[in-house]
Parts: structure tokens; C-alpha cells; sequence
């Protein structure tokens, strides 16, 4: 990874914790995982969470949102231009972003902290592939430097994850569009200061969407806040948009072109939520691990129970086959294969393996494990989402069976 940055002695930080995460993550000493640089990038995400993240973490869940500062501090350590074109004020590939949200985890955050901390990463790399020196200027740079909170406008109450079937409309009028519609389940959406917005430009179908960019202070735009089961630290939003003047510069890449790049853009998304998903399932198998240690029945610790045992034995299995997997579709993304049947079993292996790892965890830690604030029902609330988020599982399946020629 070129321009990674690298903490400073004082930034790093070793103990136990971080040490076995680190041990459960990297994989080989000659993997692209593990390089010396982004050996440092995952120790400087170990003490960032350790030390930002995991004190206020308990405040932010009771909130309902993570603060603005905690983009500021991210941007200022690089944390947030990682995986974006170098044209736009980003440095790396994609999988330095996934490293990032993987520690993130591993070290005591949550999915619900990479949800509403790198939204951007959904939020703005359509502005940002499409060139738009104006747009990368003004929504990019800022977003890349933890200075604006984006979001993604794309489902609607109707349409879900029928794309192609939404109905908001931006009709052009003179230099600007007016658009009128709403969009649901937006996350971030009660804190964005920009909505990358699908909206209808043309006819029915496909071929009628566009993307554009829409201010949330423009007259015109309200929200409301969402309650959800998890990622209660992540802000999810209704949004409306009645009248809304948008300017027609915000219009991101060509008229009629928004589809496809949000077709083009999934695929970085369901491999972010497959690395946050095993990385979760790897961070319930620790917690159970020195669970087990810790914690005496009938005179013995649980880790001696030969049920315990075999049961935490196989949350590992689970955890390592997801990983491997999914780091070896990210790879093949990255050097430009198709991989579009591969992304969506990645991101249903990994959720299956979630899915179960954490539920065990919970069941593992007993009585404890069902109380608010312990971290493994955090995980467990928040888990649930993976499997519906960034195209649910059903609908990765249903990638799958056409991939397969199954569709008649």
C-alpha cells in the first residue's frame, strides 16, 4: 500500500487483546494482509478504537449517533481516504478500507461503528469515479477528510431492492432539477450533509435513473429519525423531498447512467459488509474464548467442558472459512476478475457464519450474555442487519441462480 499512513512509537499499542486479534487476522507473514505497512495501518486502527472508540461506545449506542468529531479524528489520521481514487484525495486499494473496518472490529467496536463512521465509503465514490473536479472538490475532499457526513439515497419505501422500480423524480428545469420523493432506511441520513440521491430522470425501468447529488439544508428536505434493532450508534433516516431545487451540476456523471454505477458500486459494498461480518464472528470467537477461561462452573472452568469446547472450536472453523473465502474474492476483485457470482456467495458465507458465531457466543456467556451493554448481545443485535444491508441474502441468491443459468 503506497502513502498508508503509518503511526508514530506513541501512537502504537500492544497488549493482549490487540496482540490475539492481530495474531487472528493477519494470516501469513507474506500475505497482502500483512506488509509492514498495513502492519502499522492495523495497529494505528487498534489504538483509534482503543482509544476513541471503545470508552464512548456505551454513551453512543444510548445517543442513537456516532459525533461528527469522531470523523474529524479519522479523517485526520487518513483513516477515511483509503480505497478512493488518488485523483480524488484518496490512497490504497479496498482492501486497506476492509482492513480498516476489520480492526476496527476486532479491537471492541462494532459493524454499527463502520456503518455510521464510513459512510462515505457508499456515500461519495460514484462523485468520485466520475471525474467531476467540481464535485470531488466540494463532496469528496471534505467526506475523505471527516469534514462532511455523506449518504446514500437509494431505497425507497416501495421499490426496496427493486432499484430499477423507484419512483423519485428530479424533472429538469432550467439550470436545476426538482425533485420530489422519499427514500428510507438511509443511513446516516439524520446527520448527512450531502445525499448521493437515485432518482428518476428519464422513463420507467433502468434506463430513466441518474444520480444527484442533494444538500440536506436545501428548502424542501426533511427527515426523520429511525429505531432500529441494532447498529443503534449508527443514525438511519426517512427523508423526503418536496420541490427540492437541486442544481443540474450536481448531476453525477451522465444523465441516465445511475444504475450502473450503483450496480458497479455494490460490489465494494458487499465485500465491506462480508469483511465486517467475519471479522465480528472472529471478535465473538475471542470474547468467548477468554469467557470460557475465565468463567468456573461446578468447580472447573467452562473451557473444560468438552461440549464448550467442541462448540467454540466450531465458531472458529466457521470464522476462518469465512475469512479466508472472502479475502480470496477480494483479491480476484481487485486484479479486475469477474467475480460477481464469488461476491455474492462471499457476502452470504460470511453472514452465515456471523449468524451462527454470534448466536452461540450469547448462548456461551449464558444469563450475561442477553444483558444490555455486554458486548457479544451488541454484536448479536447488530449482526442481523448484515444478512439484509448491501443486497440481502435472498437476493444474492438470486445472483447466483442467474449466474448459474438458471433462469430458464
Amino acid at each position: 500500500m503506497t502513502g498508508a499512513p503509518v503511526p508514530s512509537e506513541g501512537h502504537l499499542r500492544s497488549d493482549r487483546s490487540s496482540e490475539g486479534a492481530l495474531r487472528s487476522a493477519s494470516g501469513s507473514a507474506h500475505d497482502a494482509w500483512s506488509t509492514p505497512e498495513r502492519r502499522a495501518l492495523r495497529e494505528l486502527v487498534a489504538d483509534f478504537t482503543a482509544r476513541e472508540i471503545v470508552p464512548n461506545l456505551a454513551q453512543w449506542e444510548d445517543d442513537g449517533a456516532l459525533p461528527r468529531a469522531l470523523h474529524e479524528r479519522a479523517g485526520a489520521l487518513g483513516l477515511l481516504e483509503l480505497g478512493f481514487p488518488e485523483a480524488a484525495g484518496g490512497v490504497g486499494e479496498h482492501l486497506d478500507a476492509c482492513l480498516v473496518a476489520e480492526q476496527l472490529i476486532l479491537s471492541g467496536g462494532s459493524s454499527g461503528v463502520c456503518a455510521g463512521l464510513f459512510t462515505h465509503g457508499i456515500g461519495v465514490p460514484h462523485i468520485a469515479n466520475a471525474g467531476d473536479p467540481d464535485q470531488i472538490a466540494r463532496f469528496v475532499k471534505p467526506a475523505l477528510a471527516g469534514q462532511m457526513i455523506t449518504s446514500l439515497g437509494i431505497t425507497e419505501p416501495e421499490a426496496g431492492s427493486d432499484v430499477a422500480a423507484l419512483t423519485t423524480r428530479a424533472r429538469r428545469d432550467g439550470d436545476a432539477f426538482v425533485v420530489d420523493g422519499a427514500k428510507t432506511f438511509i443511513t446516516s441520513g439524520t446527520r448527512a450533509d450531502i445525499v448521493t440521491t437515485a432518482v428518476r430522470t428519464g422513463g420507467e425501468g433502468h434506463r430513466g435513473i441518474s444520480l444527484l447529488v442533494i444538500e440536506t439544508d436545501r428548502p424542501g428536505v426533511s427527515r426523520s429519525r429511525l429505531r432500529k434493532m441494532g447498529w443503534h450508534c449508527s443514525d438511519t433516516a426517512e427523508l423526503r423531498f418536496d420541490g427540492v431545487r437541486v442544481p443540474a451540476a450536481n448531476l453525477v456523471g451522465a444523465e441516465g447512467t445511475g444504475f450502473r454505477q450503483i450496480m458497479v458500486n455494490f460490489a465494494a459494498e458487499r465485500l465491506s459488509m462480508a469483511v465486517q461480518a467475519y471479522a465480528t464472528a472472529q471478535r465473538c470467537v475471542d470474547l468467548t474464548i477468554d469467557w470460557a477461561r475465565a468463567r468456573r462452573t461446578f468447580g472447573a472452568p467452562l473451557a473444560q467442558r468438552q461440549v464448550v469446547r467442541h462448540q467454540i472450536a466450531e465458531m472458529a472453523r466457521e470464522a476462518t472459512v469465512a475469512r479466508t473465502y472472502v479475502r480470496d474474492v477480494l483479491a480476484r476483485w481487485q486484479a479486475g476478475e469477474d467475480v460477481v457470482t464469488e461476491l455474492a456467495m462471499a457476502k452470504n458465507t460470511a453472514v452465515a457464519a456471523c449468524d451462527a458465531v454470534v448466536d452461540r457466543a450469547v448462548q456461551l456467556h449464558g444469563g450475561m450474555g442477553y444483558m444490555h451493554g455486554v458486548e457479544v448481545e451488541r454484536h448479536y443485535r447488530d449482526a442481523r442487519i448484515l444478512g439484509i444491508g448491501g443486497g440481502a441474502n435472498d437476493i444474492m441468491n438470486e445472483v447466483v441462480a442467474g449466474r448459474l443459468g438458471l433462469d430458464g
